[in-house]
Parts: structure tokens; C-alpha cells; sequence
């Protein structure tokens, strides 16, 4: 077996800066993904809203444009 005197290994030091720099970059980066997720659910509300009118509407011009009764909970399960 040879042994090589002059092998380098990274010290604690080394190896703590470097943790400490990704802890720095993942902190900065956790907004960022705060503000995806809020415009997420924004995008999601305004397509169930969407949905919702387009249901209304064709709900509408399949009972001569009166719109579905309201003030009801609406089963809708298909019993």
C-alpha cells in the first residue's frame, strides 16, 4: 500500500462555510416560492370562477335564461 503524504482533505471550516452558504441561498429562495404559491391559488380561484359562470350560463339557456333557484345547499351526489 502507498501512502501519500501531500493527500488534502477539506477541513471543518471548509465544510461549515460551505453548508452555511446553501442555508443562506435556501433561505432567500423560500419567498420566491411563497409568491408561486399565492399566485397559484390566485390562477386556481379564477378558473373555478370561470367554471361557475359557464355552468350559470349554460344552466340559463337550457331554462330559458332564469338562473338555478337559490338559498339551497345543492346535493351533488347522484343519488
Amino acid at each position: 500500500m502507498i501512502f501519500h503524504p501531500l493527500r488534502r482533505a477539506f477541513t471543518l471550516t471548509e465544510l461549515l462555510v460551505v453548508i452555511a452558504i446553501i442555508a443562506i441561498l435556501a433561505a432567500m429562495l423560500l419567498p420566491a416560492i411563497g409568491l408561486v404559491r399565492t399566485s397559484a391559488r390566485t390562477t386556481k380561484c379564477a378558473s373555478n370562477q370561470h367554471q361557475i359562470n359557464l355552468s350559470l350560463n349554460t344552466w340559463a339557456n337550457d331554462h330559458e335564461g332564469r338562473l338555478p333557484p337559490g338559498g339551497k345547499v345543492w346535493d351533488m351526489t347522484l343519488a
